[in-house]
């Protein structure tokens, strides 16, 4: 072979990998950016998986790549099986896309019933609504049922800043809205979007930058990219469970049984490890063991439920030995000892000195199921806290006050009924228990940095 064609194969392949390697930016929610060599088949979750395994995060199959439009003001979280090459393809020059948890991503599979009212959800004539609800998920995914999603949406008229009242339907061949009334007559049924071509996002502004009637405003945008207001389907539902219900059934019906795929996939997968496996907490972490020290030698303990009462125990151990420094170094009633004062703010839950719109647009933006949370600094009371929490879609604050006892400070949710000496204890105590809470705490709201 001669050194010219070995030369020209060479650069031959060079350009064929650089064909199927490109350049992505991904951003945390703290604005700082890390730059990715994406390959042309890499999935959305693949990205995740990676981005989880360099930042050291708990794998916990929450996690999102976010395509963000912020002169438009819309965001929606990609699906695990879509390829990020060919979204960031599709996307315009300003957009980026933000690595976020998102709680809600497949919760609707767990708690169908709390996505999809009654009142909202109906089925071809064929079934006459003899289908039960414990099978709506099943045949949103199954082909050939027709399910459908029914009730008011307001509509932007396009070209103008007014709002149509209108009755709609979602159906597997798109989004139509009647012309006369609530009729289901084809006569009467104009089709606003069909699903193919198109992906629903959340819009973040509705309010300031297109006048809204509700604070619940979505919008289906074309698959393609366009950034021209005229091309975007502004709709806008009445409360926070109708929105969800829409926005669901959209991904359902657009997606079907790759949805259900995505969300046993990592459940089928909990045995093998691959190529982005991340470590179940970091990589110190990783490599300890349970270990038993009553004796005169140390020994590792393979059960786990005994180690689970271990690491209770020296939890408990390292209270007692806590409280006893506190009253061996004598510190003032209004100021607890430092390690108690300092201790939460090294947890993901705790956000500091946010302001309450923040701690609502950190919930709502990972996805507003039961027991989602995060504590933060009381903004009227200087020696308090805040636990804000989520609950059946609405967000609700707690005040944590302080209180004294016997020269030591503790916190409590309930006026003292229910006394801890760090809020690590509070928090580890409510997601045991549900106490006066709505429910328990179940899912940390954090923010990771890349």
């Amino acid at each position: 072979m001669s050194t010219g064609l070995l030369l020209n194969m060479i650069k031959i392949c060079a350009d064929t990998v650089e064909v199927n390697i490109n350049i992505i930016k991904v951003f945390s929610e703290d604005g700082v950016g890390k730059v990715v060599e994406v390959p042309a088949d890499m999935t959305a979750r693949d990205m995740c998986q990676f981005l989880v395994y360099k930042s050291h995060c708990l794998d916990d199959n929450c996690w999102s790549l976010v395509e963000h439009h912020s002169l438009l003001g819309l965001e929606r979280c990609l699906e695990d099986h879509e390829l990020v090459v060919q979204v960031q393809a599709c996307m315009s020059p300003e957009s980026k896309f933000l690595f976020r948890k998102n709680y809600a991503k497949y919760e609707f599979f767990r708690n169908p019933m709390n996505f999809f009212p009654e009142q909202m959800v109906a089925w071809c004539q064929e079934s006459n609504g003899s289908i039960p609800q414990s099978q709506m998920l099943q045949n949103f995914l199954n082909s050939s049922s027709c399910p459908e999603i029914q009730g008011f949406l307001y509509m932007k008229e396009t070209g103008r800043k007014s709002w149509k009242k209108l009755y709609m339907f979602l159906r597997r061949s798109g989004l139509y809205y009647s012309t006369k009334g609530i009729s289901k007559e084809p006569r009467h049924l104009h089709l606003l979007s069909d699903l193919e071509e198109s992906n629903i996002f959340t819009v973040m502004t509705g309010k300031k930058m297109h006048n809204a009637p509700t604070d619940y405003p979505f919008c289906i945008k074309p698959s393609k990219g366009s950034t021209e207001l005229k091309e975007l389907k502004m709709l806008c539902a009445e409360d926070e469970r109708s929105r969800t219900c829409w926005m669901t059934a959209f991904r359902l019906l657009k997606f079907g049984i790759l949805l259900y795929q995505n969300y046993k996939t990592p459940h089928q997968r909990k045995a093998t490890i691959s190529n982005f496996s991340a470590p179940v907490r970091s990589v110190s972490e990783n490599s300890l063991v349970a270990m038993d020290f009553s004796g005169r030698t140390g020994r590792v303990i393979d059960n786990p439920v005994e180690a689970q009462s271990a690491a209770v125990e020296e939890g408990h151990t390292w209270r007692k030995r806590s409280q006893r420094m506190n009253l061996l170094g004598s510190p003032s009633p209004l100021h607890p000892s430092p390690l108690n004062s300092v201790i939460h703010r090294t947890q993901l839950w705790f956000h500091g000195r946010i302001m309450r719109e923040e701690s609502h647009r950190m919930i709502i933006q990972q996805g507003q199921v039961d027991g989602l949370f995060l504590l933060r600094d009381s903004q009227s009371n200087p020696k308090a806290f805040v636990l804000t929490l989520c609950h059946h879609q609405k967000i609700k604050h707690f005040q944590i006050l302080p209180f004294e006892e016997d020269g030591q400070v503790f916190f409590s949710l309930d006026d003292g009924s229910t006394k801890f000496t760090d809020l690590i204890h509070l928090v580890e105590f409510y997601q045991l228990n549900r106490g006066i809470l709505p429910c328990k705490l179940k899912h940390p709201c954090t923010m990771v940095a890349l």
